[in-house]
């Protein structure tokens, strides 16, 4: 590289840094006159399409923006974490930002339904203390349900135990639903309202399952000929097997093996066969020969 050529490509440098110097130089001034007039910008959380009431607010709804601290509304979300999971409590439309007061957390205020998986159903069971693990159930806790029935008629009537469900999920023990704050608000006796702990409690005497379609229909029927027949065994959170079982009578109880039951062979039906018909006598002058 001869020396004209290194003064031309130094003196561009140059001039290219002084360019970037007066650009750097004109966007402070600038940002300066913005926040001078509409005061420095914060970050918020806004919306990236339009979300309908009681809807679950996930990741892919949510962006973050800068905007003057002026135009920033109260109470606005400035982590998308902070509304991940909410529930709008009212529509918010594309652009707007996020702010607390228009979310809500999953729990009796939003209902049950949100908490359901699709293609499931939520459906309630009476409990008590020796049907429902002396109460210590927590919504999330999976259980097994027996149920205790009569089958057969007249000496032949016999009672058997069957393991009817495997690996249920509980969505609520009482008013306490899943991802909810464990309280109730209560009232005492002098009309004032307080919020009771539902952490330990066991004033509850129902629990929300949740069960196909199929195993409400079950349920149901066991509910509405034999409802105190449905019991609940707790099992480990880590615990997801599902086994066939066999069904429990008093047989398998004192290890007795059950005969065999007898085939029974239709009665033989008599065959009927039609009479012969008689031949018809022919018409005419003719004479009959034996």
């Amino acid at each position: 590289m001869n020396p004209n050529q290194t003064r031309t490509f130094w003196i561009s440098l140059g001039c290219a840094i002084f360019a970037m110097i007066l650009i750097y130089s004109y966007s402070q001034e600038k940002k300066a006159e913005y926040d001078k007039r509409f005061g420095t910008s914060k970050r918020v959380v806004v919306a990236v399409k339009d979300i309908l009431e009681m809807a679950t607010i996930d990741d892919t709804m949510l962006s973050i923006e800068e905007r003057p601290v002026d135009f920033v509304q109260p109470g606005a979300v400035e982590n998308v974490e902070d509304a991940v999971s909410m529930v709008a409590a009212a529509p918010i439309k594309k652009g707007e930002q996020i702010l607390l007061t228009k979310l809500l957390k999953p729990g009796p205020n939003t209902g049950l339904s949100l908490q359901v998986a699709p293609n499931k159903r939520a459906v309630t069971i009476p409990v008590d203390d020796v049907r429902g693990v002396s109460k210590l159930l927590r919504p999330g806790d999976r259980v097994d349900i027996l149920t205790s029935v009569e089958t057969g008629r007249g000496i032949g009537q016999k009672r058997e135990v069957k393991t009817l469900l495997q690996d249920v999920i509980i969505l609520a023990t009482g008013v306490n639903v899943t991802n909810n704050i464990p309280r109730k608000l209560e009232s005492d006796t002098t009309g004032k309202l307080n919020y009771k702990n539902l952490i330990g409690d066991t004033s509850f005497n129902a629990v929300t399952l949740e069960v196909t379609p199929k195993q409400a229909q079950d349920l149901v029927y066991i509910l509405s000929t034999s409802p105190g027949s449905i019991y609940l065994t707790l099992r480990n959170p880590n615990d997801r097997a599902v086994s066939p079982i066999a069904t429990t009578s008093v047989d398998s109880v004192l290890g007795r093996v059950e005969p065999p039951a007898p085939i029974r062979v239709p009665a033989s039906v008599p065959v009927v066969r039609p009479k012969p018909r008689p031949k018809p006598k022919p018409k005419g002058p003719f004479v009959e020969i034996k």
